[in-house]
């Protein structure tokens, strides 16, 4: 396309003074990875594409579906069965054929989604169940790239800025300050089981691309480490600032070979197959550990410090390695600083010594220090 003919497309985004051509040069030269193309994809992609964002990236490995066509407004009947990452493409560059896109037709995984993610300024969620979400928020926060959470059920949204450093903020948030543990499965609705709104994810979705645009260009505010609901039958929005949790930078996987090992399928799973100890129980095993094994899996250098018992240091982040040299023992503990890694581990444990007595510790070493009795 001409300059000139390019100039006509975003004429009306041109006019505006905060934006003019500087903005449109920075959207031309951004790359922005949108997980999904389903109910929040969908709007996001094609407000991204209309607004000249240079390269976009779409990884969804799901089929086009007659009951997504309600909220899939991308779609039509003749793409039913149809990949929805290369048939969103394909509609997207019929839309600006300027820009470059991208389709990835493949399930986003720990083992992929390093080299993926790493391609990209930033990365819009529009994924729909929490293992993807904790995994796209730890692999952003691992490559420091922003990302832009979005929700949607029945009839409320959500939509949310994570991992954005800025002059004004003093420490970025992510998805696990807002779900430091994921909720309970059998508790946690879907829209397959109680359905949505067929706009709702048009309007959050679209709250996304806002998002995405901002930081792009650097104007107005962002959502950073802000939560914005809406609720659509009430017409009312309500936000609320995320506190940063310390703690749950420990729980991510410290590289890339971590981020590869951590299963976040099991992690998302409430039928968590690993038995965990209180801290009352813990103190009372503290009283009699010769056939005990204590196992810290924290990093090295992470507090609190530990002397009030003795205890084997395996590091998560080496613990695969590291378990060539555990002894054999009839009861074995793991803990670490607020007992997610120590599930982990302890599942990895299980598989070793399927004889064995396996617990992690409850809420871990912090939960126990404040609740302890003195050893």
């Amino acid at each position: 396309m001409t300059k000139i003919a390019n100039h006509q497309r975003y004429q009306r985004q041109l006019l505006l003074k905060e934006l003019g051509q500087a903005g449109q040069d920075k959207l031309q030269q951004a790359k922005v990875l949108v997980v999904g193309a389903g109910g929040l994809g969908c709007p996001a992609l094609q407000y991204l594409a209309a607004a000249g964002i240079g390269n976009i990236g779409i990884v969804d490995a799901d089929l086009i579906d007659l009951t997504n066509l309600h909220r899939q407004g991308l779609y039509n009947m003749q793409d039913i069965g149809q990949p929805k990452a290369t048939t969103a493409a394909r509609k997207l560059q019929a839309l600006n054929p300027d820009i470059e896109i991208t389709a990835y037709d493949l399930f986003l995984t720990n083992q992929n989604a390093f080299g993926i993610i790493d391609e990209y300024d930033l990365v819009i969620d529009g994924s729909d169940n929490f293992s993807t979400r904790y995994m796209v928020n730890d692999a952003c926060v691992m490559l420091g790239k922003p990302l832009i959470y979005g929700s949607v059920l029945r009839f409320e949204g959500q939509v949310g800025v994570f991992n954005l450093t800025s002059k004004d903020l003093k420490q970025a948030t992510n998805y696990r300050d807002l779900f430091p543990t994921p909720p309970d499965k059998h508790s946690a609705m879907n829209c397959d089981e109680v359905g949505v709104l067929g706009v709702l994810p048009g309007i959050i979705g679209t709250f996304q691309a806002t998002e995405a645009i901002k930081i792009v260009t650097g104007i107005g505010k962002p959502l950073s480490n802000t939560i914005l609901t809406y609720n659509a039958l009430h017409n009312t929005f309500y936000e609320f600032e995320i506190p940063a949790r310390l703690s749950t930078i420990k729980d991510i996987p410290i590289d890339k070979a971590a981020f590869e090992l951590f299963d976040y399928q099991w992690f998302c799973n409430s039928q968590v197959d690993v038995a965990e100890i209180s801290s009352e129980d813990f103190d009372m095993i503290l009283q009699n550990t010769a056939e005990v094994s204590i196992i810290d899996v924290r990093e090295h250098g992470e507090l609190p410090s530990i002397d009030q018992f003795a205890c084997i240091k395996m590091p998560f982040s080496t613990f695969v390695t590291d378990l060539a040299i555990l002894p054999e023992q009839k009861t074995i503990i793991v803990f670490c600083q607020t007992g997610v890694r120590s599930l982990f581990a302890a599942r990895l444990l299980q598989k070793k010594h399927s004889s064995a007595n396996i617990y992690s510790l409850s809420g871990g070493i912090v939960n126990w220090l404040m609740n302890s009795k003195p050893v």
